[in-house]
C-alpha cells in the first residue's frame, strides 16, 4: 500500500498580481491582471504534529516571492511567465514538483478569463539551466 502522506499538497488560489504580460502594442504599456493558482507537494505531518511553521512549506513566503517576481516580469506570453514561475519555486523553494495555472482575465472577449495550467518537475529545472561555460 502507497504512503497516504505522498499526497500532501499546500495550494494557494487566487494569488492576484499586475505586470506587462501580452504581444500587442497596448499591452506592452499597460499593467494588466493575472491570477494564479499554485500546487505544492509536501508532507503535512511533522506540521501537524508539532504545530511550527518551521516545519512545513511557508506558503506566504512562496506567495510574497511569487507576486514580487510577476510585478516586476514582463512576459508577451502567459505561457512563458508560468512557466518561469514554476522554475523560480523548484529552485527556491526546493520541491519537487510544482502545479501551476495561470489566467488572464478579460483577455478573450465574451470569455472570463483564459489561461494555462502547467506542471514542471525537477527535471525541467535542471533541463532550463544554461549551458556550462566552454573551458577550451
Amino acid at each position: 500500500m502507497s504512503d497516504p502522506r505522498a499526497g500532501d499538497r499546500i495550494f494557494l488560489h487566487g494569488l492576484t498580481a499586475e505586470c506587462i504580460i501580452g504581444f500587442i502594442d497596448w499591452e506592452r504599456r499597460v499593467r494588466q491582471t493575472v491570477v494564479l493558482d499554485i500546487e505544492l507537494p509536501v508532507d503535512c505531518t511533522r506540521a501537524a504534529t508539532s504545530d511550527e511553521v518551521a516545519a512545513t512549506l511557508d506558503y506566504k513566503r512562496v506567495a510574497k516571492r511569487v507576486l514580487a517576481y510577476v510585478a516586476a516580469s514582463e512576459f508577451k506570453l502567459v505561457e512563458t511567465l508560468a512557466h518561469r514561475v514554476a522554475l523560480l519555486i523548484l529552485e527556491e523553494f526546493a520541491v519537487d514538483w510544482v502545479r501551476i495555472s495561470l489566467n488572464k482575465p478579460g483577455a478573450v472577449r465574451h470569455s472570463r478569463d483564459v489561461g494555462v495550467v502547467i506542471e514542471r518537475t525537477r527535471a525541467d529545472l535542471v533541463s532550463a539551466a544554461p549551458p556550462p561555460a566552454d573551458r577550451t
